[in-house]
């Protein structure tokens, strides 16, 4: 084979090699590029002829990068991510825009929502989307720009920039509160508790030494929902900084301990590749990282 013949494949190739393996899945690609899982899984077979070398381990389930694929990768996205930006330098410009956003309803609604008027300010010509997730499964069938997604480091395919550390402290509303409540007193008093992993009173209570008292519960599938019963009296939370630090700020909720536990937990945009974003996601993504930067900076 020739070097001329080596020299560049087909971009149609390329393209259904670089979104098969980010994905690691010759369905996602097809359903990505607008194209049948067979003619991808075809031109994946071409481009594999024409290197001479097998790009993807074919699995059962899925596809996994062979250690050629996975060094050429970085090359191929380095590739499009150049042409995008000159495309856009030469040829766009950076007036309007629309872009959506998928996020957690609780982080959408007490920290992402508070907040949007400042990008708003900065870029009034530009459309935000904001899509509400509630189950992980959600982000496949409501794909968007940005992803906020609460969790810890991978996200598998995707670059991630973390924007908080959860921190969590137990906090009720002043309704619930009399005079009695002293100490750890407020032990006693209704507990409100979470379904699932985020359920984290047993760590808090061991991480402050502290033993719990028996007592009334109600447990809630979302943190959202909890927070609201904690609002209106209903019982003790263990609240997640920073997202309940607006209404500690405001005497909605008051802190209950001194002992607050770091958790291995935050919230991160996470996104395919800054090259492929368009202006207005790139700008969205600036303003939201400086955004939590601040915040982290005051609450420090």
């Amino acid at each position: 084979m020739s070097e001329k013949q080596l020299s560049f494949p087909p971009l149609a190739w390329l393209r259904a090699f670089e979104a098969a393996a980010r994905r690691l899945s010759f369905t996602g690609a097809a359903n990505e590029i607008g194209l049948t899982q067979a003619a991808v899984s075809q031109q994946i077979r071409l481009l594999e002829s024409r290197l001479r070398v097998k790009l993807f381990r074919r699995m059962r389930r899925g596809v996994e990068l062979t250690a050629e694929g996975a060094a050429y990768l970085p090359h191929v996205q380095s590739g499009f991510a150049l042409i995008s930006r000159s495309t856009r330098e030469l040829f766009g410009n950076r007036g309007g825009g629309h872009l959506a956003v998928s996020s957690p309803i609780s982080f959408a609604t007490l920290w992402l929502a508070p907040r949007l008027r400042s990008f708003q300010a900065a870029r009034p010509d530009v459309t935000v989307e904001l899509r509400t997730i509630h189950l992980p499964q959600d982000y496949e069938a409501r794909e968007a720009d940005l992803e906020i997604r609460f969790g810890a480091r991978p996200f598998a395919g995707r670059e991630a920039v973390q924007l908080t550390i959860e921190r969590l402290v137990p906090v009720a509303s002043p309704l619930i509160l009399t005079g009695r409540q002293k100490g750890n007193s407020w032990t006693g008093l209704p507990r409100l508790t979470l379904s699932g992993g985020r359920e984290m009173w047993s760590q808090w209570f061991d991480f402050a030494g502290i033993a719990p008292e028996e007592g009334p519960s109600y447990r809630f599938d979302s943190f959202i929902a909890a927070l609201a019963a904690a609002a209106a009296g209903a019982g003790v939370l263990l609240g997640s900084r920073p997202l309940v630090d607006d209404m500690l700020r405001t005497g909605t909720l008051v802190p209950l301990s001194r002992h607050e536990l770091k958790s291995q937990r935050g919230h991160f945009v996470a996104y395919d590749e800054v090259g492929r974003l368009s202006p207005a996601a790139q700008d969205f993504l600036s303003w939201l990282t400086a955004a939590a930067a601040a915040e982290t900076a005051a609450t420090a």
